[in-house]
């Protein structure tokens, strides 16, 4: 967008595409244009280049409003790297929603002219005189655009580089004063005042960012009214979310056994996942779970224990689903003119039919998008705020984009998290079109390299405009890695990880219990899967992992820091077994530091080179930590400092770090 200096720009192609000012590079942003990121509360930086051709001082700021908002808000950018002309700054949202923001740019002729006048001054040019009414005059323009209270300083210093009462060194001095040229530059100069596109900006409650999830099976408990009686433990660990898998009537025809086996037994519950029979589809409650009501009293109860439900959208159909026999068209058809059931080769899915989301007829697909939407509508209205979206990477994103779109024009609140373990430039777009929070590559990361690399992408690559991660250890799906046959060390270690690198994490339930035999060598799920049978867990065994998960949970929630992402920092360990990480909250009070020994097989000691400026330390004086999971103080000094992990003691420490 052109400044007022357009009027005198000539005619032509490069006169009417650049302004005198260049702004470029903008973040926060997002590759396509959708809106980039942030939740309420939050700092959210802003970063731009931004030069201009010769050597004049530049001033810039950000400024952004609530769609529909009359009035911008505005907070300075300050130049961090001159030989790059990089500007940094941050501002504050404070409203869930669409909004916007924008860089402007402009020549700070009153600062060029103190850094002129300094040297002139120095070299005792003989023009001094008519530099100080050049000063003089310059402020006086800067008086008409800055705010009342501003406009006697300004007043006064121009009387004092005017005064010929004074030698030139004290009218120079009268100019030169810092509180002056900070009133100046902060007020936008009209002469080339540069404007960027606008930028669009959606801003998320604070569970869009960070939380914990617990997920489990109503069924396994006896049904949604003797499911709610877990919600105050659930609670009592710390989580924020419950989320369930698909509560919806479970298909017969090709119902699925134990372990996927085809095939089912009379008294086999079938997948979940397999939507729909004569009892209904997306809309309904399975019977053998409850009814609406029973569903609208979970949402209370869990409501009442300060938990939050989260409810599976998986837009898919058994074969009795009633879509499958009201709307034909919405499916895809073999040669042989049946309907194409699912297929991940070589697992085959036939109690699943996939959903044609972009038919021959255009009038079947709006149909279809708007009974999807209609699903969700359903369940808002039901108290569901979260979604979890089941294998969103197989369907179009020109749907998501819609859908995800017309939801928030009426209920902004509403969260989605994207199940797709796939692709990374497919998960990413899902993220920048709307999904709210994304499943991540974190259940596979288990290096130390590959963690470090896998989070400084997700925390300080350009992606971490758009893309929020939410950690899971293990899934219904997956049982990977070190909790594959594992210890409870290697389930503490994992969870421990989760929980400190990510702001929002969560596990499958089972997980405190340390269910850990997978199906085969060559398969990640586990060997009799709760997505084919019911499972009855004894929740009070005194192994449980609960109390840890509480104090992790605990943690999490006094400590700010944890919430975030982008100040995470890694600090070399002298070991590949250990790994070392700090935080800090937005306003820098509150700093963690965590150090976890990655093999739960075997203790191991390090010495870990800490940056002390991260951690906000006097690099000469001794500083205390705090070791959050234990208890335990220490005073430090220096930077290297020696540690020792015995996994079967604790998988790692979490240190507050105490400035003095």
């Amino acid at each position: 967008m052109r400044g007022r200096e357009s009027r005198s720009r000539p005619s032509g192609t490069a006169g009417a595409l650049l302004s005198r000012l260049i702004i470029e590079d903008i973040h926060p942003s997002t590759p396509g244009g959708f809106a980039a990121k942030a939740v309420v509360g939050e700092r959210v930086p802003v970063r731009a280049a931004i030069y201009r051709d010769g050597h004049d001082v530049l001033a810039a700021r950000v400024r952004w409003r609530a769609a529909g908002a009359k009035v911008w808000q505005t907070a300075p950018l300050r130049l961090v790297e001159p030989g790059l002309d990089r500007w940094e700054g941050w501002f504050v949202v404070d409203e869930v929603g669409p909004h916007e923001l924008q860089i402007e740019a402009w020549t700070d002729r009153f600062a060029t002219w103190r850094h002129d006048a300094q040297i002139k001054a120095t070299a005792g040019d003989p023009d001094l005189e008519i530099v100080l009414a050049e000063g003089a005059r310059l402020l006086d323009a800067a008086a008409r655009r800055v705010d009342k209270r501003a406009r006697a300083a300004l007043a006064g210093a121009a009387a004092g580089l005017r005064d010929p009462s004074r030698s030139l060194d004290a009218r120079l001095t009268a100019g030169l004063d810092d509180h002056v040229a900070a009133l100046v530059g902060d007020a936008p100069d009209p002469v080339d005042l540069t404007r960027s596109r606008s930028l669009p900006l959606w801003v998320d409650r604070r569970l869009g960012r960070e939380g914990a999830w617990y997920e489990f099976f109503p069924r396994s408990e006896g049904g949604l009214v003797t499911a709610a009686k877990r919600l105050g433990d659930i609670a009592a660990m710390g989580f924020d979310v419950v989320y369930l898998p698909p509560i919806h009537p479970i298909g017969h025809t090709f119902r699925k056994g134990p372990n996927n086996t085809p095939g089912a037994g009379p008294d086999d519950p079938g997948s979940p996942w397999a939507i729909g029979n004569e009892d209904g589809g997306h809309l309904a409650v399975d019977p053998n779970l409850g009814t609406i009501d029973d569903f609208d009293a979970f949402v209370d109860e869990a409501r009442a224990h300060g938990l939050e439900v989260a409810l599976d959208y998986a837009l898919q159909c058994s074969p009795d689903h009633p879509w499958v026999r009201d709307h034909p068209e919405w499916f895809h058809r073999r040669a042989d003119g049946s309907i194409a059931y699912a297929e991940n080769p070589p697992k085959k899915y036939q109690d699943i039919y996939p959903i044609n989301f972009w038919p021959a007829e255009d009038h079947d697909r709006v149909a279809l998008w708007q009974a999807c939407r209609e699903i969700l509508e359903h369940w808002i209205e039901h108290g569901v705020r979260i979604f979890r979206v089941d294998n969103p990477h197989t369907k179009p994103f020109a749907f998501w984009a819609w859908v995800i779109g017309a939801v928030r024009q009426q209920h902004p609140d509403v969260i989605f998290l994207a199940e797709a373990f796939t692709r990374p430039r497919i998960m990413s777009k899902l993220a920048e079109i709307g999904f709210t929070q994304s499943y991540t590559y974190f259940t596979w990361r288990s290096e130390k390299w590959e963690l470090e690399q896998y989070v400084n992408e997700l925390a300080h690559g350009d992606m971490a405009d758009w893309f929020r991660p939410n950690f899971w250890p293990n899934t219904p799906d997956i049982l990977s890695g070190p909790l594959r046959n594992g210890s409870p060390s290697a389930f503490r270690l994992r969870l421990l990880l989760a929980a400190t690198l990510s702001p929002s994490y969560g596990i499958y339930s089972g997980y405190e219990l340390c269910e850990n035999e997978p199906a085969s060598d060559d398969n990640e799920e586990y060997l009799h899967s709760e997505k084919y049978e019911i499972r009855v867990r004894d929740w009070d065994r005194p192994d449980s992992l609960a109390p840890f998960i509480t104090k992790v949970n605990e943690i999490r929630r006094q400590h700010p820091a944890l919430g975030e992402l982008r100040t995470i920092a890694f600090h070399p360990v002298d070991h590949d077994s250990l790994i070392a990480y700090s935080k800090r909250s937005a306003d820098g009070d509150d700093v963690i530091l965590c150090v976890v020994n990655l093999d739960p097989h075997a203790w191991h000691e390090a010495t870990v080179t800490l940056d002390l400026g991260l951690l906000g330390v006097d690099p000469v004086a001794p500083f205390d930590v705090h070791d959050l999971l234990n208890g335990a103080r220490y005073t430090w000094s220096g930077e290297r400092q020696y540690v020792r992990l015995d996994p079967a003691v604790t998988p790692g420490h979490v240190f507050s770090v105490l400035r003095r």
